[in-house]
């Protein structure tokens, strides 16, 4: 994990830098991911950071930048997924005056910004395929042009670190991202770690977050419990080390007392209220289930998809066939047995609706829809409509 200083305006991530750029922690993957960032810097060659959203990827890159030759130049970032088509490729190659409504006067992209300095590509798998084919062309050639600027070309000196959640190469079959510019992009490869596989670190992480966003806030919160600190460790973090920046962010926000005690933690961090003698079992079930629920909730609330969320999780098994019968039973409960309506649910794309229930048959994930359909009050003249709600012949998913 890193923590960055503020860079130029408009590179600005969701995960709030604190302060110096450096890596914090000490578990094996992030003493070597720090000794690999150390050699990646002396070159100028284009990056690939892959990992999960929230595990800090945009600050890796700002680590690789303040390594290199690079340093004293600017550092400019652009999230691909969060702009329209028309205005990301404005931000990018910049434009020229009266090229469109709106458009008052020359205005240079991010990537002249960056002239000599880093260009960080944030999400890169969300632009359209006509948006790779023009960051294609830069790659290629080192000039990009201005929106409307009529064949006028500037040469531009910047090293490309591109950076995703998504699995490119998945996309690259699928024909939803190029494979020249994925080869572009992916001379070297750098994958950021979850934070599930180095818990080791989360008091350090923990610890400097409380430090920084106490002083920053003019929090009293001074330290955290020996049991709180355990609930941190044991918890999965879905969201990664931007959840757990936030959850401490908020108890030094809305807690009066200087020590953080165990019972101040968000539900779904909070151990459960067991007997010392509870099986371990008992403790793993309790576990999966405050699991289910923020994946759950991530699929409902943060409109995440269910191939971006569990899937990747239960395929590299860090989920178990009973978090993700969890997840389904939830959201069967709310689509009242609709194998459609939960494809929907879970951000799901229609077109992949097959590959879904497939994947559910096939692990031992699907549920019965039957059970979850609300079914009428008993009526002697609708005995034939009821009948044949539940025959044979009926659908198996709707």
């Amino acid at each position: 994990m890193l923590s960055a200083g503020s860079g130029p305006a408009g590179t600005r991530t969701n995960m709030r830098q604190i302060g110096t750029v450096e890596l914090v922690g000490a578990s094996p993957s992030l003493l070597s991911l720090r000794k690999s960032l150390d050699r990646i810097a002396q070159s100028s060659a284009k990056v690939l950071i892959t990992g999960e959203s929230g595990v800090g990827k945009e600050l890796v890159a700002r680590a690789i930048h303040a390594r290199s030759p690079r340093a004293r130049r600017a550092f400019m970032a652009i999230n691909c997924g969060g702009l329209a088509e028309t205005l990301l490729e404005s931000e990018l190659f910049g434009h020229v005056k009266g090229s469109f409504t709106g458009a008052y006067r020359d205005k240079p992209g991010k990537l002249e910004l960056a002239d000599g300095g880093t260009m960080l590509l944030d999400e890169v798998g969300e632009m359209s395929l006509r948006m790779q084919g023009l960051l294609l062309r830069v790659l290629e050639t080192g000039e990009l042009q201005r929106v409307g600027a009529d064949g006028a070309t500037r040469r531009v000196d910047v090293r490309i670190i591109a950076a995703t959640h998504r699995d490119l190469r998945a996309m690259v079959s699928a024909g939803t991202f190029r494979q020249d510019l994925f080869y572009r992009l992916n001379v070297i490869n750098v994958a950021v770690p979850p934070l599930r596989h180095r818990s080791e670190d989360i008091p350090l992480l923990a610890e400097m977050f409380l430090r920084e966003l106490t002083r920053e806030n003019g929090s009293v919160v001074r330290a955290i419990s020996p049991e709180a600190m355990s609930a941190l460790v044991h918890y999965a973090w879905p969201g990664n080390v931007r959840e757990l920046q936030n959850v401490i962010e908020r108890l030094t926000v809305t807690l009066t007392s200087e020590v953080v005690r165990v019972g101040d933690l968000p539900s779904e961090i909070s151990p459960v209220d067991v007997d010392e003698g509870a099986s371990a079992r008992g403790r793993d079930a309790a576990r999966e289930a405050r699991i289910a629920d923020v994946l759950y909730r991530r699929l409902i609330e943060k409109h995440e998809s269910f191939w971006e969320v569990v899937y990747p999780l239960y395929m590299e098994r860090e989920i178990t066939k009973a978090t993700v019968r969890a997840i389904v039973d939830r959201g069967l409960r709310e689509a009242h047995g609709s194998y459609r309506v939960l494809t929907n649910l879970f951000n799901i794309e229609m077109r992949d609706y097959r590959r879904f229930i497939n994947f559910l048959r096939k692990h031992g994930c699907q549920l019965p829809f039957r059970n979850y359909r609300v079914r009428p009050v008993p009526n002697p003249v609708e005995d034939n409509v009821a009948a044949g709600y539940a025959t044979p012949a009926a659908s198996a998913f709707h």
